[in-house]
C-alpha cells in the first residue's frame, strides 16, 4: 500500500491578504514537489460539525461560520484572517484528517499526510488564532479515540511555534500524551517544561534561538523519543510545521532540510514498534516556500519509506 496524500483545491481558496506569511503559494509548492512521487491522491471531504464538536464548542463553530466575509477579509486577531472560502477550507482540512485517521485505522494505507490550510494547531477550544481557525491535529487524535475506541493517541508536534491549541484542547485528555518542541522565547509563548497536563500527559521540549539539528536531535533522542516509546500510542499524530527550517523568516531556529527526514524517519521507527506504523500527519506552518517545499518533500518521503 502507498502513503496517502489527502488535499483539496478547496484549500487554495482560504486567501489572505497581500504579504501575510500564510498564502495559498505554501500550498501550491508543496503540491508541485509532491507531485512526482507515488503516493495514493485521496480528496479530502467536508469535515461534519459533529466531528468538528468533538474539539470545538457549538457555538464556536457557528461563530467561524458566521465571520465568512462576502468579499475582502475578517479579520479574526493581529495575523488571523478570513475570506470568502476560509470556511471551506477549513472544513476541508478538518474533513481530511478525520478521513486520514479512517484510512489508516481502517487499513486502506499505512500512513498518510494531509495537505492543507488553513493549519490548526494554535485554535485552542473556543479561540482562533495565528493563522489557525479548527484544530486539525487535535481533531485527528479525538477522532481516534472516540470514534474508533483507541486507548492511546500521541500527537507530535515540531512546528516552530508552540501547539498552544492543541495543548489547550487535550490538556485534560489522559489517552493523548502530547509531544512537542518549539522555539523560546517566541510567539504564543506557551510550552514551558511546567506545562505537563492535567494528567501529565504533555512533554514541551523548548529550544533556544539559534538551535541547530545537532541539538533538536539530542532532545528528542533523550526526552520525547522514550517517551513516546512507553506511552506505546496506537496511533501518532504529527503537526508537521517546516518553520523551524533555518531560511524560514518568522523563527530563528537552524534546522536543516535534512533535520526533518531525520524525525520523520524515527517517528516511523517508534511507530513500526509500536502501533503498526499507523501515523497521520497534517500541515502546520514553514513560510519561506522553496524551504517548505523541499522540507515537507523530505518528510512525505520517509513516509513513504516506512510505508514499503
Amino acid at each position: 500500500m502507498k502513503t496517502a496524500l489527502l488535499t483539496h483545491a478547496d484549500c487554495l481558496g482560504h486567501v489572505t491578504p497581500n504579504g501575510h506569511p500564510e498564502r495559498v503559494a505554501r500550498l501550491e509548492h508543496i503540491l508541485h514537489a509532491l507531485e512526482p512521487l507515488d503516493l495514493n491522491r485521496v480528496t479530502a471531504p467536508l469535515a461534519a460539525d459533529d466531528d468538528l464538536l468533538r474539539i470545538h464548542p457549538e457555538s464556536y463553530i457557528r461563530s467561524i461560520r458566521d465571520a465568512r466575509p462576502e468579499e475582502g477579509f475578517t479579520q479574526i486577531d493581529a495575523d488571523t484572517f478570513m475570506s470568502p472560502g476560509s470556511v471551506d477550507a477549513a472544513y476541508r482540512a478538518a474533513g481530511a484528517v478525520v478521513r486520514a485517521v479512517d484510512m489508516v485505522l481502517g487499513g486502506e494505507a499505512p500512513n498518510a499526510f494531509c495537505a492543507i490550510r488553513p493549519p490548526g494547531h494554535h485554535a485552542e477550544t473556543a479561540t482562533a488564532m495565528g493563522f489557525c481557525l479548527f484544530g486539525n491535529a487535535a481533531l485527528a487524535a479525538k477522532h481516534a479515540l472516540d470514534h474508533h475506541g483507541l486507548a492511546r493517541v500521541a500527537v507530535v508536534d515540531f512546528d516552530v511555534h508552540h501547539g498552544n491549541g492543541t495543548q489547550d484542547i487535550l490538556w485534560d485528555e489522559a489517552r493523548a500524551l502530547v509531544v512537542t518542541s518549539q522555539q523560546m522565547p517566541l510567539w504564543p509563548g506557551t510550552g514551558r517544561p511546567d506545562e505537563t497536563g492535567a494528567h501529565g500527559n504533555v512533554l514541551n521540549l523548548p529550544l533556544a534561538p539559534g538551535t541547530g539539528g545537532t541539538e533538536m536531535r539530542a532532545a528528542w533522542r533523550d526526552k520525547a523519543f522514550p517517551r513516546l516509546r512507553s506511552f506505546r500510542p496506537e496511533l501518532i499524530v504529527i503537526s508537521a510545521g517546516f518553520d523551524a527550517h533555518k531560511d524560514d523568516p518568522l523563527a530563528n531556529l537552524n534546522w536543516e532540510t535534512e533535520d526533518f527526514a531525520w524525525i520523520t524517519a524515527e517517528l516511523c521507527a517508534i511507530a513500526d514498534e509500536v502501533c503498526n506504523g499507523r501515523i497521520v500527519s497534517t500541515l502546520e506552518g514553514g513560510y519561506d516556500l522553496n524551504a517548505l517545499a523541499a522540507a515537507t518533500r523530505a518528510h512525505v518521503e520517509e513516509l513513504m519509506k516506512a510505508a514499503r
